[in-house]
Formats: C-alpha cells, sequence, structure tokens
C-alpha cells in the first residue's frame, strides 16, 4: 500500500533502518513501542503535542528525545530513516504532511511491529472484544517464567515487570491483537500486521461503534483475522463465545481447539474455587489432567482467559508445572483489579472495565473474592461505545452484586448524537428498582463526596473506567484518608 507520494510501507528489514521516529509518541502503545525499538537497538525519537508524566518520565527514563509540539523541524532535528505514525495522527497534521512532502518512509505502528520486532518469529496473537491484556499478558508471564525468553508487547503494565514490553531473544513474540484501526493511511484493524502462527479468540461482541457499523461488520474483522493464520498455525476461541467459534471454524484454514471454565470445550477448567488468594482449579485437555492450579486473580472470566492460556502454552511445548508456576507467580496487571488502598477501611480497587460484559464480570469476580463485605461500584462510561445506548439494557443489569452504585454522567460528544446517546437516567432507575441504591452526576467531584461521605468501614469501592476519571480514586482516597484523621 502507498499514499500518493509513494513514501508508506508495510513491510521493511529490520537491518534497513537505523534511526526511526514515532509521530504520536507519548501514547501508551506508542510510547511504549519506542521503549521496545530502543532496548533492541534502534536510535529512537518521538514527537507529540503534550508530553505528561508517567509516560514523559518513562521516556526520559529510556533514553528517548522527545520533541513537542509537532512540527516539520522535529523531522530536521531526528534525521530519520523510517517514521512511524500514530493512529491519533491526521491526515492534516503538519509534521505527517512533511513526512509526506519529503519522501520519508512511514509505517504504521502495527506494520512497523510486524517487520520489525515479529519478523519469522513466532507469534503468539491475543484477541477479542474482552480480556485481551489480561490474557496476553498472562501468556508473556507464564513464557518468561519458563525461561523460554520471550518478547512481548501488551496494553498493561505486568506488576512482575514495571511495564508492558519485554525485549527477549527467544522464539516467541507475544502480542495483544487490537481490532481497532491503524493509521489514517490503513483503516484495517491492528492484528492484521502480527503474522499469527498461534491465536486466542477470547471473545467477541459489538464494540467501537466508531469504527464499526454494526455486529457483522465486527465479526468480519475477526473473520479476515482467522483467515490469516498459516495451516500449520492454531487458533483457539472460547466457547463460551458461540459466534467466536463459528468464526474460527468458518474462516481458519489452520487448526481450531476450543477452551472454557464451563460447558464443553477441548480444554475445559475443573472445580473450580475461589478465594482471598484467587482461584484453584485443574484443567481437562487432550493431554489429560493438567492437577490444582492457582492463580492469583478472581472471577470465572479469568479462569477462562487462563484455560485459553494454558492451551497455548502447552501447545508451544510447555509442561503442566511449568504453566502452574508460571500462574502462580503472576502478580497481575495495573488497573485490572489492582488494590489502590484501604483508607478508613475502604478497599479501592481500580478496573478498566467499560463494556457492559466487562462490568459485570468484573463485579462478579469482586463478590467472588470479597463475598461479606459491601460492594461500591463507581462507573464512568468514557468509551465511544459505552456512551451509546446500544447496550442501554445490558447496563441496567451489568450492575447485579453491587449494594450501590454511582455513574458519571459523560460530558456531551460531538460523534454521538443526543438521540444514540445512554440514557443514564434510565439506568438509575433500572438499579434502584431492582433493589440497588444507585445514583449518578456529571461533576466527578459531587461524586468523589458522595463517596468519601456514604463510604463506611469494610466496604470494597470498585472504580470502573477505561482513563483517568479526572483523578477520582486520588481525591477519593485523599478524602477517606482525611475522615479517618
Amino acid at each position: 500500500m502507498t499514499d500518493d507520494n509513494g513514501n508508506v510501507l508495510t513491510d521493511i528489514a529490520p537491518g534497513a533502518v537505523r534511526r526511526i521516529h514515532l509521530v504520536g509518541v507519548a501514547g501508551t502503545g506508542m510510547g511504549s513501542f519506542a521503549g521496545l525499538l530502543k532496548a533492541a537497538g534502534y536510535e529512537v525519537t518521538g514527537s507529540d503535542q503534550n508530553v505528561y508524566p508517567p509516560m514523559s518520565d518513562m521516556l526520559r527514563e529510556w533514553g528517548i528525545e522527545v520533541m513537542t509540539p509537532y512540527a516539520p523541524s522535529n523531522l530536521d532535528r531526528a534525521r530519520p530513516d523510517l517514521v512511524i505514525i500514530g493512529n491519533v495522527i491526521r491526515r492534516v497534521n503538519e509534521e505527517a504532511t512533511a513526512v509526506r512532502e519529503r519522501g520519508i518512509p512511514q509505517m504504521s505502528f502495527p506494520a512497523a511491529f510486524g517487520s520489525l520486532v515479529i519478523g519469522d518469529k513466532h507469534s503468539v496473537v491475543v484477541t477479542g472484544t474482552h480480556g485481551k491484556t489480561t490474557t496476553s499478558a498472562l501468556m508473556a508471564h507464564v513464557l518468561a517464567d519458563a525461561g523460554t525468553d520471550p518478547t512481548f508487547l501488551v496494553g498493561g503494565v505486568l506488576a512482575n515487570y514495571g511495564g508492558n514490553y519485554r525485549h527477549g531473544h527467544g522464539p516467541h513474540v507475544v502480542v495483544e491483537g487490537d481490532e481497532y484501526d491503524t493509521a489514517y493511511f490503513d483503516k484495517g484493524p491492528k492484528f492484521m500486521h502480527y503474522r499469527a502462527r498461534t491465536a486466542l479468540l477470547t471473545s467477541v461482541e459489538f464494540d467501537h461503534a466508531d469504527i464499526y457499523r454494526d455486529l457483522p461488520h465486527y465479526e468480519s474483522a475477526y473473520e479476515r483475522f482467522a483467515a490469516s493464520l498459516p495451516a500449520d498455525g492454531l487458533l483457539l476461541a472460547c466457547a463460551a463465545y458461540p459466534n467466536a467459534v463459528a468464526i474460527a471454524r468458518r474462516a481458519a484454514i489452520s487448526r481450531v481447539a476450543t477452551y472454557a471454565a464451563k460447558g464443553e470445550a477441548d480444554y475445559l477448567a475443573r472445580n473450580v474455587r475461589f478465594g482471598p488468594e484467587g482461584a484453584r482449579f485443574a484443567i481437562d485437555g487432550p493431554g489429560g489432567e493438567s492437577g490444582e492450579l492457582l492463580l492469583p486473580m478472581s472471577g470465572l472470566h479469568n479462569v477462562e482467559n487462563a484455560v485459553g492460556v494454558y492451551a497455548v502454552a502447552r501447545a508451544l511445548g510447555l509442561s503442566a508445572e511449568q504453566v502452574r508456576a508460571g500462574f502462580a507467580s503472576f502478580r497481575g496487571i495495573k488497573r485490572r483489579q489492582e488494590i489502590r488502598g484501604e483508607p478508613a477501611g475502604v478497599l479501592v480497587l481500580d478496573d478498566f472495565a467499560h463494556h457492559p460484559t466487562a462490568v459485570r464480570e468484573t463485579i462478579d469476580a469482586i463478590r467472588l473474592r470479597y463475598p461479606d463485605r459491601r460492594l461500591w461500584a463507581v462507573f464512568e462510561p468514557r468509551s465511544n461505545t459505552s456512551r451509546r445506548n446500544i447496550h442501554q439494557e445490558e447496563y441496567a443489569h451489568a450492575f447485579a452484586g453491587a449494594a450501590r452504585a454511582s455513574i458519571r454522567i459523560p460530558e456531551p460528544h460531538d460523534k454521538v448524537p443526543v438521540e444514540e446517546q445512554l440514557d443514564i437516567g434510565k439506568v438509575v432507575q433500572a438499579l434502584n428498582a431492582s433493589g440497588i441504591e444507585a445514583d449518578a452526576d456529571r461533576d466527578v467531584d459531587v461524586l468523589v463526596r458522595r463517596v468519601v461521605e456514604g463510604a463506611r468501614a469494610g466496604d470494597v469501592l470498585l472504580v470502573m473506567s477505561n482513563g483517568s476519571f479526572e483523578g477520582l480514586i486520588p481525591k477519593v482516597i485523599a478524602g477517606l484518608e482525611g475522615r479517618g484523621r
């Protein structure tokens, strides 16, 4: 694929470039990719409009020069052999325009990752609507703990490694396969660039309404992905989502196997039990039973993710004992049921959940882990899809298990017409009718005061947002600590 100036590349030999410049470097994915390229030996620079902590601190620590704001002069300073364009960059961006005008070779982040990082290594791609970050992180850790020295790039910070990437010299690359679009010059899904040989499809439910028209359009992206695996590849599909299994079997030429936490599947969890230490279970598979496994996480959805990881790991040659050790030593991911503190006896948890299925499963998981504590769920519908009334009914039932629920009313969004907006008032009304004490407000500080005044010792406060929630968690913690004093 080329643009009008012929300088857009979809493949490049790793030895063909030395100096790489990333436009839009301060994003979580782009910043981490910059760090990975630096660790791989490239000379790396970047530019962005604004750069804030923690990414600004991380880039500085990695020795990556960042130039602000966007400007053609940044290219004079960087003198790149290759420019990587982030998906937040629009065609009219002045630095992106200068790249085209000067004929400097440019690639999208996923295309560059496929060429410069994956190359001819064995690519393990974790994709699906839900659970990509947790599952890919667990997969990466199990391989690393077993001594296979993998490379990985995932969407969350792994507590075991203090980051979300690792540059290894082993045969495997683990990557979280996002279905979102790639760059202004490539509107296809990111995961099509990741050269999957082994893949794990966690789920398929409609999401990203700003990119996909409807569920069939969304499913078509996964059909393309399934069809891209080679004949000697392996695609694991979660049996809890029949459409995911149907897509895999209809589209893939690779071998297809299924996994699940309950029901019927090729790899199936048995004797699942939850406690304060996490989940204990065994897995039945083609090679027999695994023996008891401990996963220091809660929720049936995380057990399901672990079953998929187990199936992939065994297919890659790891023993059940190696997988067992990897599970037990996994310390989790930031913003996935992450404990942020327990001020005044209130346990504050931070989670990325925003789709109604993720909200429901996360609340279920917390109830299993803390069954005797009152649960207060605080939710921000921030993503393009969660702001819409596509899932109006689902949100009305997603908070079952919470004693209280507080929801932020999102600010108007120019991409979401008024008639398509999620009606928070109706969600609150439905929750109250179901016995959950619910409220909502547009002002984050009002929600903070409500929680600080209403939370009591022994409560679990579960905050769910795919953004910063305007600092709600540190404000709540400070308020609770002040109340305690």
